[in-house]
Formats: C-alpha cells, sequence, structure tokens
C-alpha cells in the first residue's frame, strides 16, 4: 500500500463507520436519559466570541492560557479585528445562550443537553484529542442539592446503559463559595512563601494565577508539600458544609455510590460548591470519563443575573475506550441484508428498479454494480458478508425468475421475479426491517 499524500492533523482523528456504532450507541444512551428528566437538546456555535470563555473559565485556566484554538475575524474599518476560539467546553456557550435569549423567562430549572464536537489545542495524549467530542448536561435557575443528586443519577444512567459504570468511580466533593475559596488560597499562599524553589516550573507558576490547581499537580514534590497545607475544607462556610452533607443524603437515597475526596477542585474558575468526576477505577484521573459541578456565579460573569447552575461534560473517545476494554459490543445496524448480482444490461435495469424496492421495504441492499462476472459479485458479496444475494443473469430475465442464495448456508433456488421482495421480507422477518415514518405527535424518527 502506498504511502498517503495527506494524513489527519496531529492530535485529531478519522472516526470510522465502526466507531459511529459506539457512538450512535452513546448518543442514543444520552437521548434517552436526558429527555426522561426533561433535558432539551441545544447546539450552540463551534466558535464564540475569545471573551465568552476568558470571562467564564478563567483566564488563567490551563483551557484559556494553553488550549483555545483562537480564531481571527475579517478587520473592521477601525482595522480592529474580532477574536474568535472554537469551543473547548460547553456550559460557557450554553450560559451565554440563556442570557441572550431572556430564558430566565422560561419555567425555572432549564434543563439543556448537547452532544458534539469541542477542540483543545494542547500537547496531544493517549485518549485525549485536539479535535474530541463531549456529551454534556446543563441544569440552571435553581439550587438544590437535590438538582446536583438528580443531575449525578441520570449521568450514572447513562454510564450504566453504556455498560462501564463498573470501571468507574464518583469522586466528589465540595470546594464551598468564592469567599470561602479567596480565604483558603490566601492561606495556601501563606504556606507556601518560601517554598516556591521546591515547585517545578508549571506549579510556581500555578501559586501566583490559580493556587487551587497546586491540589491537584500529579508532580512528586507538589503533592509532598500540599499533603502538609493548609485544607480547603477547614475553609467551608457552615452552608456549604449543609449544602454537601444534604447532597451525599441523596446520592445514599438514589443508591449512588461516591468516594469523598477532598483534593478534588477541577480545573475551571467557575465552579463552586459541588465537583465530581468519574475515574478510571485501576488508573484513578489519568483515564477520567468526565466531570461537572455547581457554577452559580458563571451567568453573572457573562452579563446575566445571578443564576445559579450545575451540570456535568463528559468525552466520548473516554468512553468509547472504557467500552471496548470492557468487551462491549454495540448493535450494528450497517450490515448488508442482501447483494443483488446482475449479468447483462436487461438484467442490470431490472435489477436497479429492485435494489430500490428493497431498500424502500428496509432491507439493507447493495448491487447492480460494475460489469463484473457473476462469480466475482458473488465474492463481493461474501466480502461485505451479505446475508442472501439474489441472482439475475440473461436467462431469468427470459423466464421471469430470480435465484435466492443463502450465503451462510451455501444453498440456493430458483423463484420467480416477483416473489424475491416477499421471500427476502419473510427470511429476515418484519421486525428486523430498517424503516421509519416521519410523524408528528404520534412518534419520532430516532435521529443520529
Amino acid at each position: 500500500m502506498s504511502e498517503p499524500l495527506f494524513r489527519t492533523p496531529k492530535g485529531t482523528h478519522d472516526v470510522l463507520p465502526q466507531d459511529h456504532q459506539y457512538m450512535t450507541y452513546i448518543k442514543k444512551a444520552v437521548r434517552h436519559r436526558a429527555r426522561q428528566a426533561g433535558y432539551k437538546r441545544i447546539d450552540t456555535p463551534m466558535f464564540e466570541s475569545r471573551g465568552v470563555f476568558e470571562r467564564g473559565i478563567g483566564e488563567h485556566t490551563d483551557i484559556v492560557e494553553k488550549e483555545l484554538f483562537t480564531v481571527t475575524g475579517k478587520k473592521d474599518n477601525e482595522g480592529k479585528a474580532a477574536e474568535f476560539a472554537l469551543r473547548p467546553e460547553f456550559t460557557a456557550g450554553i450560559c451565554r445562550a440563556y442570557v441572550e435569549h431572556g430564558m430566565q423567562q422560561l419555567p425555572q430549572p432549564v434543563e439543556l443537553y448537547s452532544i458534539g464536537q469541542c477542540f483543545r489545542y494542547d500537547r496531544p495524549q493517549k485518549g485525549r484529542y485536539r479535535q474530541f467530542h463531549q456529551i454534556d448536561l446543563e441544569v440552571i435557575g435553581l439550587k438544590d442539592p437535590s438538582l446536583d443528586a438528580q443531575l449525578i443519577y441520570v449521568v450514572t444512567k447513562i454510564l450504566n446503559d453504556v455498560r462501564i459504570l463498573d470501571r468507574l468511580t464518583l469522586q466528589i466533593n465540595n470546594i464551598g463559595t468564592a469567599e470561602n475559596r479567596q480565604a483558603y488560597v490566601a492561606a495556601l499562599k501563606d504556606f507556601f512563601i518560601g517554598k516556591e524553589r521546591n515547585l517545578p516550573e508549571e506549579d510556581a507558576r500555578r501559586l501566583q494565577t490559580n493556587p487551587l490547581r497546586l491540589l491537584d499537580s500529579k508532580n512528586g514534590d507538589t503533592q509532598v508539600l500540599v499533603r502538609n497545607a493548609p485544607k480547603l475544607e477547614q475553609f467551608l462556610s457552615g452552608e456549604s458544609k449543609q449544602f454537601h452533607e444534604t447532597l451525599l443524603e441523596y446520592l445514599d437515597e438514589l443508591g449512588v455510590r461516591y468516594v469523598p475526596n477532598p483534593g478534588l477542585v477541577r480545573g475551571l474558575d467557575y465552579y463552586n460548591q459541588t465537583v465530581f468526576e468519574l475515574w478510571d477505577q485501576s488508573t484513578g484521573a489519568q483515564n477520567a470519563v468526565g466531570g461537572g459541578g455547581r457554577y452559580d456565579g458563571l451567568i453573572e460573569l457573562l452579563g446575566g443575573k445571578p443564576t445559579p447552575g450545575v451540570g456535568f461534560a463528559g468525552g466520548m473517545e473516554r468512553m468509547i475506550w472504557h467500552m471496548k476494554e470492557a468487551g462491549v459490543r454495540v448493535p450494528d445496524k450497517d450490515q448488508v441484508d442482501v447483494f443483488v448480482a446482475q449479468l447483462g444490461p436487461e438484467a442490470k435495469k431490472k435489477c436497479l428498479a429492485l435494489v430500490s424496492e428493497l431498500r424502500e421495504k428496509g432491507v439493507h441492499t447493495l448491487g447492480a454494480l460494475g460489469e463484473a462476472s457473476l462469480k466475482s459479485q458473488m465474492r463481493l458479496a461474501d466480502k461485505f458478508q451479505a446475508k442472501y444475494a439474489l441472482l439475475l443473469g440473461k436467462m431469468e430475465v427470459k423466464e421471469g425468475t430470480i435465484i435466492l442464495r443463502d450465503m451462510q448456508a451455501g444453498k440456493q433456488k430458483q423463484i420467480k421475479y416477483g416473489q424475491a421482495i416477499p421471500q427476502v421480507i419473510k427470511l429476515l422477518g418484519e421486525k428486523n426491517l430498517d424503516t421509519y415514518v416521519l410523524r408528528d405527535q404520534i412518534g419520532e424518527v430516532d435521529e443520529d
């Protein structure tokens, strides 16, 4: 095989048909559970004003400092160009949409979900891409620990549906209010006075810009220092502690298993109170599938009135990796049911109509391809793993017959041409036909 002229850019990947089967399976689970819980789907633009993410996520977070894909628009009459960024996550854009479209006038809370692509520029790692797919759930407009519990419960049901929940542990913490964290950050900075030289360059920078990120540093020297540093829980208000205790009681009531993790902080500025992540049981945070938490100050930062919210985002590529590791097999709805082989111009003409009618009946059908011999076409039918083949040659056209072949059994029989479609449908079974009808109110199309 010759070397390809072009390859995918670094940190990106093609989602091939076999992986789309997993993607579709995850999407169906998300839609099913989201609809059960009253969520409505929203899609925001793939790029936003850079300020949406700088204000929402935080200027000194890793995402904004290292991971934003920025796009510069055309210059206006004054020589200024708009600064855009490809979305690195959904929450900030969804909250911008909430403010822009006056969703505070809707019954609260507003429950929204998204499925789509996000972009982060930082160095690609195993299972982490520069262009990737996320699922996202948001509950905006009310503050109540029962909403946090219900969101987490929906997430666990989705992960259970795709059969990877038992590979994960729910890590959970409460990081208090912004005021709680300000007091803690001041104490943390005091503790590290004179110890900066023991920190690696990146953690020394974090100490100045975003000290909370020291708590989840992967550096061994930093971890040793953090173990002796003041603890965030010492600075939590009574209200924050009560909120968290109530949330854990609700999770217990729902039968959701969790691991209290006082060191869990999450990397985005907008979080407060509840934070949670779903970690790989064997490798911890390294193969986490996602996480989320409460962001009661975010909508105000984006120009709205003070509005509480809580959300979750999960990486679909990570979920697929876990599914494959767990040996999860998903339904293959792209299989070929029937291959129609033909020989001669008259046979080909009749086969085109036959192929089209089979498809209309819900039979996955390939055929009437090229000018190859019947033998070559049957080899092709084998490669496509077709269940049945229909063979039409010059003699069959004259006689008004067609040959029906069971590809697995290797047996065939000659039948009347008009019996081909009823016979195929009988063999496949009505319930296995791939049909849909656009309906209004009565039902719905199962979209991709």
